[in-house]
């Protein structure tokens, strides 16, 4: 799955659009290195983003198409934030 539509479906990232953005910026590494929007996500790979103050860092556990509010949090495990 591309990363732009992992953080929208994920719900890390409310608008594709958001996420697409950012990670074009460079504020997105992907196991260690600078990921473009288009970038193709593994289970397993952790994410780490750096959007306004906040820095997240993620595995990633599971893809799906589309999720529920409830059943986003289920796609990743929060490995550390920082505000």
């Amino acid at each position: 799955m591309r990363l732009d539509k992992y953080l929208k479906v994920s719900r890390l990232i409310k608008r594709r659009s958001v996420a697409k953005e950012i990670s074009d910026a460079g504020r997105i590494d992907v196991n260690g290195k600078v990921a473009k929007s288009s970038t193709k996500l593994s289970i397993g790979d952790t994410l780490d983003i750096r959007h306004g103050q906040k820095h997240i860092k993620v595995e990633i556990l599971d893809f799906k198409e589309s999720t529920k509010k409830e059943d986003a949090q289920l796609m990743y495990r929060l490995l550390e934030e920082k505000e």
